[in-house]
């Protein structure tokens, strides 16, 4: 294949490649639970086959090799010589993580060629001294049990007709890449010298290069058997042909002829055409189904989501233009343009939506290798993994999500003399869930481990100065486990590989808020902690409350708006230097938003003031502005590099107007306060 043929299949290449490694996690995972498992043994060996075929269609040696290595491995186990102990199994795992590393490098422009697999290939071929059956398994019968009573008859019906049968065994090299296609050699070859009885292993095996490096060719020929061995020798990575005459005693003779009778007729090879089933060839010829799906790269999806963006302004221009000119003619054909661009909307937002298992999959083999890292047994419960994101969150929440499961696995979850010494199952439960809430989608991540101890978490803080003792006194509970939500807070004793090196929870959540997302932490000392994560389904275009603070127009997602009200000047009074107010008998803490911007308010001295009520986790509070404008889709853009790191600016949008309006992050401004 030419540079320029790769360079055009390299995309596909690594998307497929990224599909099948994650397919050979989660079978090996799979396999570690249950080692004599011959179906998952198979389709690993299915999945390793495809791997190395599109790796040496691409031309990437190292891997190929190493996924051939794996194919022996996997070979041994399938025949019964092997029986796969941990030691194999963690070598695979081994051969997984270097195939991925592999396609990382490939990925970022390199090939594989730097990549050392020697010894990995080394080990994975060392079978001599574990070559054992596996438990169970029996000793293969010579091939000449394995004929039926059909195959007797042909063979029979060729001697009657003059034909020599022979079995032909033929052995293959073992740096041979591309069996199948050395395997439809063969058999094209020897149909040219006579006809084809059976193959062993099958057809279908064959073609699927589901066999080891040998397999047998059942030929009846009027050539000799110099001439067929001297014809299959000289096709390439053929190591040894060896034939041998298939003879059927008088009894075998004897048995055959009721059944000519009594069972119904089969075509028989012979009689037959060299078309005839048994020696088709190895590539399918059947008519298939045309995919369902094609796969698109991201970078057009983002460029139609900035198309219907830009749609959804003009739409709003429109809207506006038509109101101000009184213009009723277009009411009728403006209200059908809406429907149209909105339905385009909501296609291409479902077209960037990927379900949550695209970061859920490589969970299971991450706590498989940190819990065996420390010693702990725990068990991994996955909830609704069909759970869509768009794939844009998804992309970003992969990173947050780790750092939640090592602190579970690491800090949460006890060793098992722990968890018996208090009462608990020696197996810890890590359990992670997402469903759909509204317009978003709650990701929760808990624990039945040791949970937070809020006297530790009191003492950590006066420690490094955080609070008083007298603050910490007289915190609550629920409050104090707050804490380790501020920057830079660990509770880590040391720093190990898995935590504690300093970054805290804060980096989660600074994550989520920057997703426009909210973080809420609960916890039980003693029963286990939970982590809720509310993201927004989508990051492009949301549904936001327009509010007007001084001369200014600015935005707040509805995903964080709990509710507006209006709050009459009376109703307001002072706590502890707060203004607060009451809603529905609970004390909601009042701030003005235009002292958070830094924006004069219109008329500070009036009879009620307009309020939106913001739920910031478990908490509330009401953001006083001028004036509550309405609802409105809006179309985020990026502020640029220079003022993407303003704390509080998420971004900003086009109005109708044509003017620019800030996007808010009150969940911020609730942090900045406090």
């Amino acid at each position: 294949m030419t540079d320029m043929d790769m360079g055009q299949y390299l995309g596909a290449f690594l998307d497929e490649a990224s599909d099948n490694l994650q397919r050979l996690d989660d079978l090996l995972l799979q396999l570690e639970k249950n080692p004599t498992g011959m179906e998952i043994i198979n389709e690993i060996f299915r999945v390793a086959h495809t791997l190395k075929g599109m790796s040496a269609t691409m031309n990437f040696e190292k891997m190929a090799g190493l996924t051939h290595a794996m194919e022996d491995r996997l070979d041994a186990a399938r025949k019964g010589t092997l029986h796969l102990s941990d030691s194999d199994i963690n070598l695979l795992f081994t051969s997984l993580d270097t195939m991925q590393g592999m396609v990382d490098s490939i990925r970022g422009g390199e090939s594989d060629s730097h990549i050392d697999v020697s010894d990995l290939v080394a080990s994975l071929r060392n079978l001599k001294d574990v070559r054992v059956p596996a438990p169970g398994a029996k000793k293969k019968e010579q091939r000449r049990s394995e004929l039926s009573q059909q195959e007797e008859e042909w063979i029979e019906e060729a001697n009657q007709l003059g034909l020599t049968v022979y079995s032909v065994h033929v052995t293959l090299n073992e740096s041979c890449l591309l069996k199948a296609a050395r395997a439809y050699m063969v058999i094209s070859r020897l149909e040219e010298m006579g006809d084809l009885i059976k193959t062993d292993p099958s057809v279908e095996a064959l073609e699927n290069e589901e066999f080891g490096l040998d397999f047998t060719v059942y030929l009846g020929s009027r050539q000799s058997s110099e001439e067929i061995k001297n014809a299959v020798e000289k096709i390439s990575d053929i190591v040894s042909v060896s034939l041998e005459e298939v003879i059927l005693t008088e009894e075998e003779v004897f048995s055959t002829a009721p059944a000519k009778v009594e069972q119904k007729e089969e075509v028989s090879p012979i009689r037959a055409s060299k078309s005839a089933a048994p020696a088709r060839p190895l590539r399918s010829d059947s008519v298939r189904k045309a995919s369902q799906t094609v796969r698109v790269d991201l970078g057009r999806l983002d460029k139609l989501m900035n198309l219907v963006g830009e749609l959804v302004i003009g739409r709003a221009r429109i809207e506006r233009l038509v109101q101000e000119a009184r213009l009723r003619d277009f009411e009728e054909p403006l209200a059908q343009l809406g429907r149209i661009s909105g339905d385009i909307q909501e296609l291409v937002t479902k077209l960037r939506m990927v379900p949550v298992s695209f970061t859920f999959d490589r969970f299971p083999r991450l706590i498989r290798d940190i819990s065996k890292n420390l010693g702990k047994d725990i068990e991994l419960v996955l909830e609704g993994q069909e759970t869509e994101l768009d794939r844009t969150v998804i992309d970003e929440i992969g990173d947050p999500m780790v750092h939640l499961i090592r602190n579970s696995l690491d800090h949460g979850i006890e060793r098992r003399e722990e968890r018996r010494a208090a009462g608990k199952p020696e197996k810890g439960i890590l359990r992670i869930s997402a469903y759909q809430e509204g317009s978003g989608v709650i990701i929760e991540v808990a624990d039945d481990g040791a949970g937070i101890d809020p006297a530790k978490v009191r003492q950590k803080a006066i420690e490094r100065g955080i609070l008083t003792e007298e603050e910490a006194a007289v915190i609550s509970d629920e409050e104090a486990i707050q804490l380790v939500l501020m920057p830079g807070f660990s509770m880590a004793k040391e720093v190990t590989d898995i935590s504690g090196r300093g970054v805290g929870m804060d980096a989660v959540k600074t994550k989520v808020e920057a997703l426009g997302g909210q973080m809420d932490l609960v916890s039980r000392f003693g029963e286990g902690t939970r982590v809720y994560i509310r993201l927004p389904l989508t990051l492009a275009i949301v549904l936001s409350l327009l509010i007007k603070v001084g001369d200014e127009t600015y935005a707040i997602s509805l995903e964080n708006v709990e509710e507006t009200i209006l709050v009459r000047k009376e109703n307001i009074k002072t706590a502890h230097g707060v203004p607060v107010t009451l809603l529905r008998g609970e004390v909601l803490s009042l701030s003005d938003l235009g002292e958070v911007l830094g924006t004069d308010m219109q008329d500070s001295e009036r009879s009620e003031y307009p309020v939106v009520v913001v739920k910031i986790g478990k908490n509330k509070i009401g953001f006083i502005v001028d004036e509550l404008i309405g609802q409105q889709e809006i179309v985020i853009k990026s502020l640029g590099r220079f003022l993407s790191k303003i704390r509080g600016i998420t971004g900003g949008t086009i109005l109708g107007d044509g003017n620019v309006a800030l996007i808010l992050d009150v969940a911020s401004f609730y942090s900045t306060k406090g």
